[in-house]
């Protein structure tokens, strides 16, 4: 069966990019019914269908190590988690923050050991990468700290 599977192939772009859009979709949709605090951090979290395509484009080039890679994959691993610390099955689109934060960490960590544009050359966003990663990093370093997951990207990290 696992053969069968990965002779499929794989989804068109234009799939692909419905699936973004649908996605995206539903995280405004939720944004919209939720003003104060979850409004001010709801615009970070808006960015996970973004973050989440990095990561699987990073995962496909050849010039990210395989170091790093282990990296990327526990981000992705995290994004699709059903349960993690916020879970997305429980608080809905909300639970994507802690996605972004883990997410954002990873590729800040390969933004310090790549050139900016292999990471760049990926990046589908409509606002500057380095922005969203800045803006991310300065509000979720004290929060990724206490996730699991970010526990661990950091201690694999060190090794």
């Amino acid at each position: 069966m696992t053969n069968e599977y990965l002779k499929k192939p794989l989804p068109s772009i234009e799939e692909q990019q419905d699936f973004y859009k649908k996605l995206r979709s539903k995280i405004q949709k939720w944004l919209d019914n939720k003003p104060g605090a979850v409004g001010k951090v709801g615009q970070y979290v808006l960015f996970a269908p973004d973050l989440f395509h990095l990561l699987a484009k990073l995962m496909l080039d050849s010039r990210i190590d395989a170091k790093s890679k282990g990296a990327v994959g526990a981000g992705i691993l995290y994004f699709i988690a059903p349960m993690d610390f916020l879970p997305e099955i429980l608080i809905g689109p909300g639970g994507f923050l802690d996605d972004v934060v883990v997410a954002v960490f990873v590729i800040n960590t390969l933004l310090n050991k790549f050139p900016i544009e292999v990471i760049e050359e990926h990046w589908a966003g409509d606002v500057e990468l380095l922005s969203v990663v800045r803006g991310i990093s300065n509000s979720g370093n004290k929060f990724v700290s206490k996730l699991p997951a970010g526990r661990l990207v950091k201690r694999f990290m060190k090794v």
